[in-house]
């Protein structure tokens, strides 16, 4: 059997070569790319957009070509943090400053358990590490929450799209590679 081939955008995150890491311990073949490479260079059966320091509302030019992949990428895409807020963003939502920047352990409470969560507890603790969130996501389904972020999780409700603003590659998020093996059998 072929491994899964999963690349990790790098949007600049400082946990992307985690999330390599974990993609590794799952015996998916992966590697990062910049945000700059060409669709026509990725051979890749899914990708994982990074998190990232830069500020969505502002600094979108260092996204590079996100929202290329997000239109036509022939194959499921996972947001984390940034990558979150850009699918959100991109698709005709709204993403901005939080109400309260999160950094530490939240509660996760899975709204809809849906493939990213399939098989897991209803909550269970999370990391967080970020200054904006996603306020409004048009055609997505809200998957999870926390006491102060609304939209922790979604799934676009058309397209193999999903995003989470919680850090699942660090080990202080409970189950957390389990969601990136949730992800993987989305690849066919």
């Amino acid at each position: 059997m072929n491994k899964k081939k999963v690349y990790v955008v790098d949007n600049g995150g400082q946990w992307t070569h985690r999330i390599w890491r974990v993609l590794r311990e799952l015996d998916c073949e992966t590697k990062i790319i910049l945000n700059t490479t060409s669709l026509s260079e990725i051979d890749a059966q899914g990708l994982i957009l990074s998190g990232g320091a830069a500020r969505i509302e502002w600094e979108s030019i260092k996204l590079g070509q996100c929202t290329d992949y997000l239109d036509n990428f022939k194959g499921p895409i996972m947001g984390v943090c940034l990558g979150h807020q850009i699918m959100a963003v991109h698709f005709g939502g709204k993403a901005g400053p939080a109400s309260v920047a999160e950094y530490g352990l939240a509660t996760l409470e899975v709204l809809e358990e849906d493939t990213l969560f399939k098989g897991l507890p209803k909550s269970f603790d999370v990391w967080q590490s970020h200054n904006d969130e996603v306020k409004e996501a048009p055609g997505f389904e809200i998957l999870a929450r926390s006491e102060k972020c609304p939209i922790q999780a979604m799934r676009h409700k058309t397209k193999p799209l999903f995003g989470v603003q919680f850090h699942p590659e660090v080990t202080n998020t409970e189950y957390g590679e389990q969601i990136y093996a949730n992800f993987l059998s989305t690849i066919s």
